[in-house]
């Protein structure tokens, strides 16, 4: 058993993500465990990790020039999420390190949980929740009303995989779409917004499915939240740093918008404190990609990437080619 384990592929995993939900590459791969060693990072990955060819990681990884120069061996970075900003592709492209994805995975998880925030802040599902386990039903009787989502107007940024299905899922329920985007989509026949701003001003409801990056970085600020408006709400199922969220708090305190949705923020796992007295705000703790089903598609996706570069296929979800 020894000796075909020693015959396994290396894989490094610095972090568990996955495999913490069960750890099905043990059996194809020899999984380089760093955060099971005693050892600081860089003196694991000098002593036990130079000669390994694979990395699975996750966004809480980032794999940088710096952690590149420790694994002179690696030629493919398998990532767990959708997102890239934690990965320098620059540098990965120019050492000839290939990248794979998550691909399309978590696509309908991501946006049955942007749908799912839409309806709670719209309708108050958890501010009622909250009224009645309080007590409050029976002291105070009527609960604030809430309003319908059918026929309200969406603002989707980000009409890739995610913010596709998110559209199709609020045609369901009558509402008109728009969108901000790269550039105009001309397989799509929703009216494109080229500024986010004027697409703010004509949503009643913005949904951010769009991935961080230095040009979306802060792109829904203060003049974008301004534009939403006293009735407007916002959801953010795609990065915590694509909101200015300091603004986004000041906003929801003064009422300049109507309430938020909110899976991820800018330093998780840190909330504002703000946010967590206002019964306007839904909060979750960025988990709008994870379902038992997701995990399993994902394993095996993330299987079927490193199979393939051990055996000099094209990856299955690329990011960089080999």
């Amino acid at each position: 058993m020894e000796m075909r384990r020693r015959d396994l592929p290396q894989l490094l995993v610095i972090k568990p993500g996955l495999i913490r939900y069960g750890d099905p590459f043990a059996a194809k791969f020899a999984v380089l465990r760093a955060w099971e060693s005693p050892l600081p990072l860089p003196a694991f990955l000098s002593t036990h990790a130079r000669s390994a060819p694979a990395l699975l990681c996750s966004a809480a990884t980032r794999v940088t020039a710096g952690l590149l120069d420790l694994l002179p061996s690696l030629r493919v970075v398998v990532t767990t999420s959708a997102g890239l900003n934690h990965i320098d592709l620059p540098e990965c492209r120019r050492r000839g390190v290939a990248v794979a994805n998550a691909g399309e995975v978590f696509s309908d998880d991501v946006a049955d949980a942007a749908v799912a925030l839409a309806l709670d802040v719209i309708r108050r599902v958890s501010a009622a929740d909250r009224f009645v386990r309080r007590g409050l039903w029976a002291k105070e009787g009527d609960f604030a009303l809430g309003s319908k989502l059918v026929g309200k107007r969406v603002g989707i940024v980000g009409l890739g995989s995610i913010g596709l299905r998110v559209a199709k899922r609020l045609e369901a329920f009558g509402c008109p779409i728009s969108y901000n985007s790269r550039a105009k989509k001309p397989s799509v026949s929703y009216p494109f917004y080229g500024n986010v701003c004027e697409l703010a001003a004509d949503s009643d409801i913005l949904i951010i499915c769009c991935a961080l990056t230095e040009q979306t970085r802060h792109m829904i600020g203060k003049s974008v939240l301004l534009a939403l408006g006293k009735d407007g709400i916002l959801i953010n199922v795609g990065r915590g740093a694509i909101v200015d969220e300091k603004e986004l708090v000041q906003s929801l305190v003064r009422g300049e918008i109507r309430g938020a949705g909110l899976d991820v923020f800018e330093n998780e796992p840190n909330v504002p404190d703000e946010l967590l007295s206002l019964d306007n705000v839904v909060l979750s703790p960025h988990v709008a990609v994870f379902t038992k089903e997701s995990f399993q598609d994902l394993a095996e996706l993330m299987i079927a990437n490193l199979e393939a570069f051990f055996s000099n296929e094209p990856l299955i979800t690329p990011a960089i080619d080999e």
